[in-house]
């Protein structure tokens, strides 16, 4: 999510006043961070393979050595049948704008550290950057081809922290920030081992990609300035994009854990845990007048998600000037959530629209064969004793229906926990009352 950095849920944001921030927790038997988590899944590049030409190039001599150039020349000599191999305990400074949509089959074995100069104003300047026309997207370089492997012991670190410094409520048209691997184009792509380090925006973006392969990453971006929040650092995000498998990430950002956006189909996330996010969200869509948007055929299994704002998310857009679409055959199974401040919620009334403005400008995305099961854990009592908000729009040519929870058992520290749920066709398997029934008033209000 770029959109803002508010997380409003409807019909329960008046209850957070009275909330009691509770201490960090993790599953049982962990793990608790990055290396507990290697520790708990082991990762060896293995040599490089025999018959492949190794390329290496010089590395930086200091943090403003830029080899932008040097980087360039090494993948188009490694490319068709090549390896580009930048090796342990040497750095590699990227200090201007790189197309590498020429890639064809060809590895990166990274094993030392990629690092982009953290010169805002220099970035900022429109030329030195590359864009994508949704939410203002931007980074330093865009991959692209087919048949490309970076993999690794090593780091892509985008020296987010100045770039949160200097955020101070800027909007992302004010204030552009690199996202820290963007790819266009990109066919049977697998990013495997490499930990993806304090990106200024979202750590990934692919638009018109299919065949990717996610495994075994690590992300970190945290602020070292307790001031400064580190917004809008999504793991995941995807425009256009068919095919794509997630397994063993452990995620430590400040957004959304996963979040495919429009026309992002035949997903699989299976092992993830995810720290301080906003949690495993389906969009947002919908938000553009005459564009239609889908998200269809999706598994997020193995899930743990400790310490953040949301599990299971599902979000489309209200507003005088949307779009329209659908979100269709998704399944969460087996989730595990700890200290989270919603267990789960579908959410027609994207993004921070009053029920005055959705009611009048209802979505336009139907939401259909939704199935969450042995979604497990407990809330931290942000919102009272409400465990999951379920709100379908009121658009009569909006469809909901099929909205199932199965084996559903998230609590609060508050005490009953309660569901609420407006405009389920059929209803979601398990007692539910309306946002503005006695029940889910009394529960939003017992915050503890």
């Amino acid at each position: 999510m770029r959109v803002g950095f508010g997380l409003l849920l409807t019909g329960a944001s008046a209850a957070i006043a009275a909330f009691t921030p509770k201490p960090p927790v993790y599953p049982p038997g962990g793990p608790s961070n990055e290396v507990e988590f290697r520790e708990k899944f082991p990762y060896n590049p293995g040599p490089i393979p025999r018959g492949r030409t190794v390329v290496t190039i010089r590395p930086s001599k200091d943090d403003h050595d830029d080899v932008s150039e040097e980087l360039l020349h090494g993948l188009k000599k490694a490319n068709s049948g090549g390896t580009l191999y930048l090796p342990a305990n040497q750095k590699f400074v990227i200090g201007q704008r790189l197309d590498l949509t020429f890639l064809k089959n060809v590895d990166v074995r990274l094993d030392g550290t990629i690092q982009f100069t953290n010169n805002v104003t220099f970035w900022q300047e429109p030329t030195n950057l590359w864009h994508y026309p949704f939410q203002g997207s931007v980074s330093w370089w865009k991959w692209g081809g087919k048949n490309v492997r970076l993999y690794g012991d090593g780091t892509i670190d985008g020296q987010g922290q100045a770039w949160w410094d200097g955020l101070n409520g800027q909007n992302y048209t004010q204030y552009p920030r690199p996202i820290l691997f963007y790819a266009t184009n990109l066919t049977n792509f697998r990013l495997e081992g490499i930990k993806l380090k304090n990106s200024p925006d979202w750590n990934q973006l692919y638009v018109y990609s299919k065949q990717i392969s996610i495994e075994n990453i690590l992300v970190d971006a945290v602020s070292t300035n307790a001031s400064v929040y580190p917004y809008n650092t999504d793991f995941f995000d995807s425009i256009n994009v068919d095919q794509v498998s997630v397994k063993n990430v452990w995620s430590n950002e400040g957004d959304d854990c996963f979040s495919p956006k429009t026309n992002s189909t035949n997903l699989h996330v299976d092992t993830m845990y995810c720290n301080h996010t906003h949690g495993q969200s389906m969009g947002s869509i919908g938000e553009h007048e005459g564009e239609v948007s889908i998200i269809e055929n999706v598994l997020i299994e193995n899930v743990f998600l400790m310490n953040g704002a949301n599990g299971p998310r599902l979000k489309s857009w209200a507003g005088p000037h949307i779009g329209r679409g659908y979100i269709n055959n998704v399944t969460y199974r087996n989730v595990w959530m700890g200290n989270s401040d919603m267990g789960a919620q579908l959410d027609s009334c994207y993004f921070n629209i009053d029920s005055t403005e959705c009611a009048q400008y209802p979505s336009q995305v139907n939401i259909t064969n939704i199935l969450l099961q042995n979604v497990t854990g407990y809330t931290n009592g942000r919102y009272g004793r409400e465990t999951g908000i379920f709100t379908c729009s009121s658009n009569p040519d909006a469809v909901c229906d099929n909205i199932k929870l199965v084996d559903w058992d998230v609590r609060s520290p508050c005490g009953p926990a309660v569901i609420s749920c407006d405009g389920i066709k059929g209803g979601l398997g398990v007692p539910c009352y309306n946002s503005s029934s006695p029940e889910v008033k009394a529960a939003a209000a017992d915050t503890c």
